[in-house]
């Protein structure tokens, strides 16, 4: 190349590269706000965090780029939403996602502007949350938990997987609205099972240490875990003291399973967020969320740790073997 070409040409460059600089940080910067309900070392917070973000990423968003995210954990802790849900609102983002209808009420009694995205909420209509599933009317679309009448299928393979179940116990959060509507969908179909319940506090650590002592001394006991920030927050000490105690237990989520406790069944939290972030593209691309109909699930699993089984002395029915959806040896 001749020389004269060649200074012409890195000339050009030169002058190209600060336009296209330019160009790259003169894009607009969205931002949103999220609270959740698990600590920042919960594992399984942490994996619905990557899958939200992969999914965003792969809509085109940049972390560090054109897309900045501000996180607020509650661990459970419901007093703690209020604070957290001032200091995002204050921070006015483009967006915030919520997880659970406690966190999502907390927002809203802050804002009726912010759009607002949520995750793993139960019956957000008769919360007032939304005015309908299919036309959600307000500033927040999102994704359902589940119907409470999931719950009854608990305590269904409760006794499908330990038939000799004539007592559970159940593990709940009386002060958020799903720990009250599960143990009314399970106190619905106990009868027809010929099973009593026992409810449980799931809020203090040295309740649920307590209770589930107590419980165990009379023969015949069984476990359900309902799904709420404190059984989240406590999960390993339920966990451990299920099967101390030789209590089979049912749980709501995989990550229970996979933490050594016996059978789950519920829906797919990870797959709510990565259907979360196409919300959340759309949203930011225009859309409003009381046009966005909130979604039920559209992924069930049914999980049972062999391990455990083992542990407690029970043969898992070929035909519930047939039916998971994994199986952990």
């Amino acid at each position: 190349m001749k020389r004269r070409a060649f200074i012409t040409l890195l000339g050009a460059a030169a002058a190209a590269w600060p336009l296209a600089a330019w160009a790259q940080q003169g894009e607009r910067v969205r931002r949103i706000g999220v609270l959740t309900n698990k600590a920042a070392d919960d594992a399984q917070g942490r994996a619905e965090a990557l899958a939200f973000e992969g999914a965003l990423q792969e809509r085109g968003w940049t972390l560090g780029g054109n897309l900045q995210i501000e996180y607020r954990r509650g661990a459970g802790d419901t007093t703690r939403y209020p604070t957290y849900a001032a200091e995002l609102v204050a921070q006015a983002p483009d967006l915030l996602l919520a997880v659970g209808g406690t966190v999502v009420g907390a927002l809203q009694r802050l804002t009726h502007e912010l759009p607002i995205v949520f995750v793993g909420t139960t019956d957000p209509v008769s919360r007032g949350l939304v005015a309908s599933l299919s036309r959600p009317g307000g500033n927040a679309t999102g994704f359902l938990l589940f119907e409470f009448g999931i719950s009854g299928k608990w305590l269904e393979l409760l006794k499908e997987i330990a038939p000799r179940v004539t007592r559970a116990a159940v593990i709940r959060d009386p002060s958020v609205f799903s720990g009250v509507g599960e143990l009314a969908a399970i106190q619905a179909i106990a009868p027809s099972l010929s099973v009593d319940l026992s409810p449980v506090d799931a809020r203090d650590v040295a309740g649920i240490e307590r209770a589930l002592t107590d419980f165990a001394r009379q023969p015949n006991g069984g476990v359900i875990v309902t799904l709420g920030g404190a059984s989240i927050k406590h999960r390993d000490l339920i966990i451990t003291l299920a099967n101390q105690h030789r209590l089979p237990a049912i749980y709501s989520d995989r990550f229970f399973v996979t933490g050594g406790g016996l059978i789950s069944y519920g829906p797919d939290g990870i797959d709510q967020w990565r259907r979360a972030a196409g919300y959340v593209d759309r949203i930011l691309k225009g859309e409003k969320p009381a046009n966005l109909p909130v979604q039920a699930p559209t992924k069930y699993k049914l999980v049972i740790n062999l391990k455990t089984a083992r542990t407690l002395g029970l043969e898992i029915p070929p035909t519930l073997l047939a039916r998971a959806d994994e199986v952990i040896e």
